[in-house]
């Protein structure tokens, strides 16, 4: 009887290893997100596509610490450069109206 219960933990703990293994996968690989997948693991696991969904998410790279930024800044950036470019074809055009007209 001691060898069944013995065997059923062991058996146990392997199912629950498999279960949280991108889980466990995250956190060896020092994700960001590691909580975020470990919820995503725990409750949609159990059906296999959040399972595969959960394990390729811990197998991808961390995203950059601050893309939101990034991105804020890359429209700031394009903005400014088509207001000054706007700008400078308005300063132009009025400098050829008042050559052209005197």
């Amino acid at each position: 009887m001691d060898r069944s219960i013995f065997f059923q933990a062991v058996g146990a703990f392997i199912a629950l290893a498999v279960y949280f293994l991108p889980s466990i996968l995250a956190d060896r690989r020092k994700r960001h997100d590691v909580l975020t997948l470990a919820l995503f693991n725990a409750c949609l696991g159990w059906t296999g596509l959040g399972w595969a969904l959960a394990l390729y998410w811990s197998l991808q790279p961390n995203p950059p610490a601050k893309l939101a930024g990034d991105i804020a800044q890359s429209r700031r950036l394009i903005t400014m450069r088509g207001f000054s470019s706007q700008l400078l074809q308005r300063v132009q055009n009025r400098a050829a109206r008042q050559r052209s007209g005197k």
